[in-house]
């Protein structure tokens, strides 16, 4: 099963003053809806929408698009099915579609000069020194 994502609206908009220094502890939350299951020929169309938004409100990034899943006639059938009866979606389709706009958020957040909405590498923190044990640091 094959899963391809199109973005076709990109919305976003700065509330935070620039002069203003952003406020410590930013949290940024992300939402992904899947608003249908279409049937188009031998795929199914699954439109979405998701939402990334800063707390405090400092802004806030939209993101519509389609996720277009190939594979074998019974498994594009299970996967129809499934969204009538209110299951949650397939991991795999979830993680395409965050994995494609997480991209684009992150490059409109430079634009915008805000936090990207990925946690970026962080420095390991520095621990204990244990004294009890020998270092082998040379």
């Amino acid at each position: 099963m094959q899963v391809r994502v199109s973005v076709s609206y990109i919305s976003a908009e700065r509330f935070w003053d620039q002069d203003k220094p952003s406020p410590a502890g930013v949290r940024i939350s992300t939402n992904v809806n899947i608003v249908g299951f279409e049937q188009k020929n031998d795929k199914l169309a699954v439109p979405f929408v998701v939402t990334i938004a800063y707390v405090p409100s400092i802004a806030q990034i939209n993101i519509k698009g389609q996720a277009f899943i190939s594979g074998s006639s019974d498994e594009v059938e299970k996967l129809r099915e499934g969204y009538n009866k209110r299951t949650p979606p397939p991991p795999m389709l979830l993680r395409a579609i965050t994995n494609a706009t997480l991209v684009d958020a992150t490059i409109i957040s430079k634009t915008l000069n805000i936090p990207p909405p990925i946690p970026l590498p962080g420095l390991p923190t520095s621990q204990k020194q244990d004294n009890d044990r020998p270092s082998y640091v040379g």
